[in-house]
C-alpha cells in the first residue's frame, strides 16, 4: 500500500523555502526536517525565485551590465581571433619549411 503524500499549504511552503534559503542551511537538511525530497525542496526553491524575480547567484550564474557583457563578448573574439592567428602562423611555418612541394602557393 502506498503511503499518503502530505499536502502543504502556500504558507507551509513559503516557510519552509524561506528556511532553506538561511545561509550555512543545506536544503537536504530542511527537506529532511519536513519530511520532503530534497527534489521536491528545490523545485519549490526555482519557482519561488521565478514567481518574485530572484536571480540565483553563487551558483556559476553571474549578473553582468550590458557593459560587461559587451566586453566579455569583445574578449571571446579577441580569444578567437588570436586563435586563429596561432593556427595561421603555424601552417606557415610548415608550409614555408620542407622539401619545395609547396613553396608556390
Amino acid at each position: 500500500m502506498s503511503k499518503m503524500r502530505k499536502q502543504f499549504t502556500k504558507e507551509e511552503r513559503l516557510e519552509i523555502v524561506q528556511q532553506s534559503f538561511e545561509p550555512d542551511v543545506k536544503v537536504a537538511d530542511v527537506a529532511a526536517k519536513f519530511g520532503i525530497g530534497a527534489n521536491t525542496l528545490s523545485r519549490w526553491r526555482r519557482q519561488f525565485r521565478q514567481e518574485h524575480g530572484i536571480v540565483p547567484e553563487g551558483q556559476g550564474i553571474k549578473v553582468m551590465t550590458d557593459e560587461e557583457r559587451r566586453i566579455a563578448q569583445l574578449e571571446k573574439q579577441l580569444r578567437e581571433a588570436q586563435l586563429e592567428r596561432d593556427i595561421l602562423k603555424k601552417a606557415i611555418s610548415i608550409f614555408s619549411k620542407g622539401d619545395g612541394k609547396y613553396s608556390n602557393l
